[in-house]
């Protein structure tokens, strides 16, 4: 019976250790409070998992520049990597998905699965209450005249806004998500691109009642044209020229894409169904 007791045991340690550790960069204007739903979820199925929330740029220190949010962060996430040489898993909520992708882009890493939380992979241009908030003299249709420039750069939303009408301006003066999209001629296009191959995974999740993230489709690398129709991932130029790296994942099968309806943004880490088919499957 001891002997017994003790192999179950044996078991359920081998199990736990078997769990790569996670990663969780929060969303803007947030903290790492945020995380504490899913925390819960993940103790619940995988009791042990060692889970890291970023406890940086909170509230509004989340509107600094994404680079210095990358580069600061940076050092935290690669001194987790060197701990846990099996690999990691990065789940990053909506800004902080792009934080996470630029970590990506900049480090030699060994993150296994990165989870893409409604996060504006291809960009933001929309009138949300978050834009209203902060910006609330501009539109949206006339903001790109300050985001476009140096001071608006400053901004971490001026970072990935993108202008469908306004497209050579955007690749000209964004200084993070064009350059990311290796949309412009940087001398990092090759070592961004094959930093970010490293990754085993890419989980995409987003939906139509997101209403904060405009378009939705931009959770999946989706995007308006000049038109402002939808064109989806496979189309966009980034993914013909392969440019980052997506085509490549996407014909290694590396790329799944979740579309979730009723879910409204700041629901994405909380809501258990979300959790169970989209998140859970990928946190082995």
């Amino acid at each position: 019976m001891n002997s017994l007791l003790f192999v179950t045991l044996f078991e359920v340690i081998s199990l736990c250790l078997s769990f790569k550790p996670v990663i969780y960069m929060h969303g803007i204007l947030a903290s790492s409070d945020e995380v504490k739903p899913i925390i819960d979820l993940i103790e619940k199925v995988h009791p042990g998992t060692n889970v890291t929330t970023i406890d940086a740029f909170n509230g509004y220190e989340s509107l600094q520049p994404l680079w210095t949010q990358v580069y600061k962060i940076q050092s935290i996430v690669v001194d987790i990597m060197k701990d846990h040489p099996e690999g990691v898993h990065l789940l990053c909520f909506s800004q902080g998905g792009l934080i996470c992708r630029g970590l990506l882009s900049v480090t030699r890493h060994n993150v296994d699965t990165f989870i893409s939380l409604s996060s504006p992979q291809a960009g933001q241009y929309g009138d949300t209450a978050y834009l209203k908030y902060l910006f609330p003299h501009f539109i949206k249709e006339e903001i790109y005249r300050y985001f476009y420039t140096s001071y608006g750069q400053h901004w971490s939303v001026g970072n990935y806004w993108h202008d469908p009408h306004h497209e050579e301006l955007y690749r000209n003066e964004s200084v993070f998500l064009a350059l990311l999209d290796n949309d412009t001629n940087s001398e990092h296009n090759i070592e961004y691109k094959e930093n970010f191959l490293q990754l085993k995974n890419l989980v995409l999740i987003g939906g139509p009642h997101d209403q904060v993230i405009t378009p939705w489709q931009s959770s999946q690398f989706g995007f308006f044209n000049g038109s402002e129709d939808i064109v989806e991932m496979r189309q966009q130029r980034f993914y013909l020229q392969d440019s980052f790296g997506l085509r490549t994942l996407d014909k290694r099968k590396a790329i799944h894409i979740y579309t979730i309806p009723d879910i409204e943004h700041v629901m994405w880490y909380r809501d258990p169904k979300v959790f169970h088919c989209c998140v859970k499957p990928w946190l082995t």
